[in-house]
């Protein structure tokens, strides 16, 4: 184990601003490949984690024809993604007003999901849903193999794996398989913190600047490679490579760029864009819209969505705890932890918090190395704890899309 202000584990950085690859770890001489160079470590992850997720589809799809309902359009066509398809189709300016203070505008929805959908209905002959499920698809199997890859590189393959089944089998995971931008992102944000911990700051930077064009809370990528490119200057005493600054300086420009262009649009550079989320209810605030909702729970119950929210939030910040207290690299502390900042201190759309919490994946670490460490001593015991895991998730996923009748 590394301190937490350890970049990547054990590798030291050579002269130009790069960092060696351990042996054994995913692109390393020693790791198993197969022909065409993809590490056979991924492969197995990726098919555990296509398997979850065809699993939980299965019984979401089962669920659906129950209903009388379609499962494809609820996937492709279920809340957030039918204002994202509406951008693709026909790009920004699209309003409803509820009340004075009530208003929604597109603009609270970045460009990056959309421009792929739509580029992918230009290219094919596949409408916008289809379109969008197949971003988010192709993108969510891109993110399982960055996750498999941060974990393969700081605690070994079975590992890396076992955090890509948990990541596929959290409760909110069937978001993954949805027309949304959470897959979109956290594969940005997967690999975008596997290039820092490897030392490629141009990469690192790149990757964090389209994962600020993806979602608002895309700008946490971004700051653990800024985060992480002041330790190693530091460290270092300012002696580094060009590319850690310009990896440092791309890091903010998507997030940055996108909302100075809504607060043009909007008449105010600095403040339009928050304004925006203000009119849809969104706002941070340290926490007290949060606990007013949390004590309305308490005191008179709410539907089954809001208590679960409750707990998987509570479950986050444990978790986040025994991620410091294993000393984990400080790019994903700080990622991590803004995520689960602005899950805490957001107001508004309670019931999404667990959804923009998804792509905070090595959160789910020290759970990792448990259940390996239980697979090993008793195999048995891992495999409840995984079919639980399974039920729970499947089960859950269905009632969320199909049932709840509650935003995601």
């Amino acid at each position: 184990m590394t301190h937490p202000t350890t970049l990547a584990r054990p590798a030291p950085p050579d002269p130009g601003g790069r960092t060696a690859r351990p042996s054994g770890s995913p692109g390393s001489p020693g790791s198993p490949r197969t022909a065409r160079g993809l590490p056979t470590g991924a492969i197995t992850a990726l098919g555990v984690f296509a398997a979850a997720r065809l699993t939980g589809l299965l019984v979401l799809a089962g669920t659906a024809w129950a209903t009388d309902r379609h499962p494809v359009a609820l996937l492709a066509r279920s809340w957030d993604s039918v204002w994202y398809l509406g951008i693709a189709a026909h790009g920004y300016g699209r309003t409803l007003t509820f009340h004075p203070t009530v208003i929604h505008s597109d603009l609270a929805f970045f460009p990056l999901f959309p421009a792929l959908v739509r580029a992918v209905t230009t290219l094919t002959p596949l409408t916008g849903g289809s379109a969008g499920l197949l971003v988010a698809w192709t993108a969510a199997a891109a993110a399982a193999c960055g996750v498999y890859a941060i974990g393969a590189r700081l605690h070994g393959r079975a590992v890396g794996t076992a955090l890509v089944l948990l990541w596929g089998l959290l409760p909110h995971s069937v978001v993954l398989s949805m027309a949304y931008t959470e897959p979109v992102l956290t594969a940005f944000a997967a690999w975008s913190l596997y290039a820092v911990l490897d030392g490629r700051w141009l990469w690192a930077g790149s990757l964090a600047a389209l994962a600020g064009l993806t979602r608002p809370n895309g700008f946490a990528v971004a700051a653990a490679v800024i985060v992480a490119a002041a330790h190693e200057i530091w460290r270092r005493r300012g002696k580094v490579s060009h590319r850690v600054w310009t990896g440092a300086a791309l890091a903010p420009v998507g997030w940055t760029g996108y909302v100075l262009w809504v607060g043009h649009r909007e008449g105010d550079w600095l403040h339009g864009y928050f304004q925006v989320q203000r009119l849809w209810g969104s706002r941070f605030d340290l926490g007290e819209g949060s606990l007013h909702f949390v004590k309305h729970l308490l005191l008179h119950g709410d539907r089954f969505v809001f208590p679960m929210t409750m707990v998987i939030v509570a479950a986050a910040v444990l978790l986040y705890l025994l991620l410091i207290a294993d000393r984990a690299p400080l790019p994903l502390l700080v990622h991590s932890g803004i995520l689960l900042l602005i899950a805490v201190g957001g107001s508004g759309f309670f019931e999404s918090k667990p959804r923009f919490l998804l792509p905070a994946f090595p959160l789910l670490l020290p759970l990792a190395r448990a259940l390996v460490r239980t697979a090993r001593a008793r195999p048995w015991h891992a495999t409840l704890v995984v079919g639980a895991l399974a039920g729970l998730s499947f089960a859950y996923g269905a009632y969320l899309v199909v049932i709840a009748h509650t935003p995601l």
